[in-house]
């Protein structure tokens, strides 16, 4: 552009042969610094085109620049409730199958305590019939008979009692006492039965 420009001044006035060389050094560098003023001008201008462009690219650029920030807050919103529910989901899925194992050991655990106790009580019952066919008492007979001796072992402890109270109160009131006292003679004298074989 600035040489088309050149050519035309320099095509347009022609040259003066009777000039001074001052003169035509003047007149041949006039369309050259002319040139360069047009040239220094147009670059201003495109500098100032450039920084209004930019300006609005800017503008354009800060508005795109919200409006994805805008966008990117919908879709965040969006994904972080999707991915709740999605957690949601799972971690109600985990928890029943965490709560059905649970439920399902505790059944076998308690499957197994009453295997154990049926199998116990099957054990003692052979137990027990085997040492009754060799005729070694059970366990219960046993609680049975210390039962019996307990209770006899205080009957006694009573009947022996008695004769010393008698003769306390004998003293105390100046009478002869027998050693067998209290009743007559038929009625002390007494009859021992075998004692009675325990059923085994």
């Amino acid at each position: 552009m600035a040489k088309k420009t050149l050519k035309k001044k320099v095509s347009q006035k022609p040259a003066n042969k009777a000039a001074s060389p001052a003169a035509a050094v003047h007149k041949a560098t006039a369309p050259v610094i002319e040139s360069a003023r047009d040239i220094w001008l147009a670059g201003l201008g495109a500098f100032n085109v450039a920084q209004q462009e930019g300006y609005k690219v800017l503008e354009e650029g800060s508005k795109i620049f919200e409006k994805l920030v805008a966008e990117g807050s919908k879709i965040e919103a969006k994904t972080r409730k999707e991915v709740q529910g999605a957690v949601s989901d799972i971690r109600s899925e985990v928890e029943s199958r965490v709560l059905g194992a649970k439920n399902q050991a505790d059944a076998v655990r308690k499957q197994a305590v009453d295997n154990w106790d049926k199998l116990e009580k099957i054990f003692e019952e052979r137990v027990a019939r085997s040492l009754g066919k060799l005729g070694i008492p059970s366990q219960d007979d046993l609680s049975k008979l210390s039962a019996r001796v307990s209770q006899l072992a205080r009957q006694v402890d009573e009947l022996s009692a008695k004769p010393a109270k008698v003769a306390k109160a004998a003293k105390a009131s100046g009478k002869k006492v027998s050693a067998k006292v209290g009743k007559p003679a038929a009625a002390r004298k007494t009859t021992r039965k075998p004692a009675a074989k325990s059923a085994s």
